[in-house]
């Protein structure tokens, strides 16, 4: 499981940004994920990031994988999680725009880890 947060974290930072939002499937098959349970395995992935995240209060580099079936939004584990950390109200009328924000400072924070990597 660590293994797959490790990878999951280096996956987001490093994906073309053309290639964002990436779907579960997406995800599972690029860190090529073997079954049972793929889509669940990418799951708790996720949760851990969004805890480690919010520890580091960053914003959460799993607002960058989206559901298949979602119009580009997380599934609704993402969000019940989010308001579980404090991050997003628990007014669900304000999820799809507090989302809206995270993953803009999702792609502004892998944006400022490239300048800081760079010489």
């Amino acid at each position: 499981m660590t293994d797959n947060v490790a990878a999951l974290r280096q996956l987001l930072l490093s994906a073309p940004r053309d290639a964002l939002p990436m779907t579960y499937q997406q995800v599972a098959s690029a860190l090529a994920l073997t079954p049972p349970r793929t889509i669940a395995q990418v799951t708790q992935a996720l949760e851990q990031l969004m805890r480690e995240d919010a520890a580091q209060q960053k914003p959460f580099i799993a607002a960058l994988v989206v559901s298949r079936r979602g119009g580009d939004l997380p599934a609704a584990g993402f969000f019940e999680l989010a308001v579980t950390l404090g991050r997003f109200p628990a007014d669900t009328a304000q999820h799809e725009a507090a989302y809206r924000v995270e993953f803009q400072g999702a792609l502004d924070e892998r944006e400022n880890a490239d300048k800081n990597a760079q010489p």
